[in-house]
């Protein structure tokens, strides 16, 4: 018998129209691939089948292949180009953050006679600057513009950029020259830096630059947005409701995110009652186009347990978008983890795998991540062979994750295996401390010098060795009441520094007999 819940998912999905595949707009939709000699049909009434050049160039799936041949080709081929076709392609470039094809189809435009840039061309430029070439790209090209395009659009794409490097120094110095020329004359600008403020913990500067800003311009739902944020990421709620009462007073329009970040905060405050509230107003205010928005609302409303509005908003999503992303299958089966629903979030992962075909590893370790918090191991395990099984490789985060159940279980031996297995996945490896310190915490409670060695060894080969790695191997010898070998000539190769309990540790060891030689110390 099918349960409540199961129920209500295959209804909701019982009911969705028909998707086509392509999220993208149907103008933009690269053409399907045709054979030699073949020509597209047009559908009936539609320009659906049509060559144009926007297909042709969101066509260049992979970074290697070069939008200039294919501008180059369209102009061979006597057919015209228009700065607003070539606008809006790179505008959706940007979207699915291809920007190395944008950037090419911006500089090519740069040495066309006949296509007039402007400066908001040219800030989109340097945009795309910043992020396929880096900061110092970026900045060699604001200084080779025309004077007349160092404008104010130009100025706030080059203080984005410091932003998003976090330069403190350089975006104020910039916003000072910016305000001298007198180019403060919207939002944009304040918004970026408060972005960067709150990012770098300078909270304290927010008060003066919002003073600011509203001496030279208004405050739109962004900067309101971003206000709410600093308090609450200070869990302030009071403070919070102050500035959701100011932006009604300025009579600035809520969005969806506004209240997400209200009913986020109120689900961290144990306000169960204001976050539902919140939560209402948010729904109201999403849009179809506001597809993140959704997937928001799923986990907020998973955040308060309340497993009924987390399928109504999956199959609302389900019936009004075309396919569903991995990012949002991941959503939900994050919220069915969350509420304990582990059948569901099988079902729902079962249903990944049949329409996906990515084998997105960040989608199966979510259930994974699952069956070992739950102390599931013998279904972890099975699960992990399932994953083989379809061809796909397990990354660090699954092998990290096995390691950390079978650590709950005192498996040292599949411990090691995992992270040995975990750290072959990286070329450079962000040591997990914790793990490492729980480990030989293991380690040292058994006196497992084995072990203790053969992990000594993981961690030189990953490059991480410290004082008190060596000292917890020490005092796992200790603990096993025997004398290890050679530790400081290790040490001293390892360019590791003794500090006071290492030799400590070597003088109480040093009464102990002579331990088996490792046939892992070189």
């Amino acid at each position: 018998m099918l349960s409540a819940r199961r129920l209500r998912l295959l209804l909701g999905s019982a009911y969705a129209p028909a998707r086509r595949t392509s999220s993208l707009p149907d103008a933009l939709v690269p053409p399907a691939a045709a054979g030699a000699g073949t020509t597209t049909r047009r559908r009936a009434g539609s320009g659906g089948g049509r060559d144009t050049l926007g297909r042709r160039l969101l066509s260049l799936i992979y970074p290697k292949r070069s939008a200039v041949v294919v501008l180059r080709k369209w102009a061979e081929e006597d057919k015209p180009i228009q700065k607003y076709q070539l606008n809006r392609v790179v505008r959706e470039l940007r979207k699915y953050k291809r920007y190395k094809h944008a950037l090419e189809i911006c500089e090519w435009m740069t040495t066309q006679s006949h296509i007039k840039l402007l400066p908001g061309d040219y800030a989109v430029h340097l945009d795309l600057v910043a992020k396929v070439r880096g900061l110092a790209s970026a900045q060699k090209f604001f200084e080779d513009l025309p004077v007349r395009m160092k404008g104010p659009s130009s100025c706030t794409a080059l203080l984005h950029t410091y932003v998003q490097w976090k330069l403190t120094d350089k975006a104020e110095s910039l916003m000072e020259e910016m305000s001298a020329q007198g180019w403060l004359r919207c939002s944009l600008p304040y918004n970026h830096m408060l972005t960067l403020y709150i990012s770098n913990g300078e909270l304290s500067k927010i008060p003066d630059l919002l003073r600011d800003l509203k001496r030279n311009t208004s405050p739109d739902e962004i900067t309101y947005n971003l206000w709410l944020s600093v308090f609450a990421k200070k869990n302030d709620v009071i403070g919070a409701e102050k500035v959701l009462h100011q932006m009604e007073k300025d009579n600035v329009t809520a969005d969806w995110v506004t209240y997400s970040i209200l009913a986020n905060m109120y689900i961290k405050a144990a306000y169960h009652d204001k976050a539902k509230e919140a939560l209402v107003e948010m729904e109201k205010r999403v849009f179809k186009k506001d597809r993140i928005a959704y997937c928001s609302l799923i986990s907020l409303h998973a955040g308060l347990l309340d497993e009924d509005n987390v399928y109504r908003m999956w199959n609302k999503m389900k019936a009004t978008f075309r396919k569903m992303s991995n990012m949002e299958f991941k959503c939900m089966l994050s919220s069915l983890t969350k509420i304990g629903d582990i059948e569901e979030a099988e079902s729902i992962y079962k249903e990944w795998e049949l329409v996906s075909g990515t084998q997105d590893l960040r989608v199966s370790n979510i259930l994974l991540a699952f069956y070992v918090k739950n102390d599931m191991m013998e279904k972890a395990e099975k699960f992990l062979m399932h994953i083989v099984e379809t061809g796909v490789k397990p990354n660090y985060t699954t092998w990290e994750l096995l390691a950390s159940g079978n650590l709950r279980k005192n498996r040292m031996d599949k411990v090691l295996d995992c992270l040995k297995k975990a750290l072959s996945r990286l070329e450079k490896w962000d040591p997990n401390v914790g793990l490492v310190k729980a480990v030989f915490t293991e380690l040292e409670a058994m006196g497992n010098v084995e072990d203790a060695e053969n992990f000594l060894v993981i961690l030189r080969d990953a490059g991480y060795l410290t004082t008190e790695i060596y000292n917890s191997l020490l005092r796992t010898y200790v603990k096993a009441g025997k004398m290890p070998l050679i530790v400081a000539e290790r040490m001293k190769k390892d360019n590791v520094e003794m500090d006071n309990e290492t030799r400590h540790l070597l003088r109480v060891t040093s009464k102990f007999c002579i331990s088996e030689v490792s046939p892992f110390i070189s």
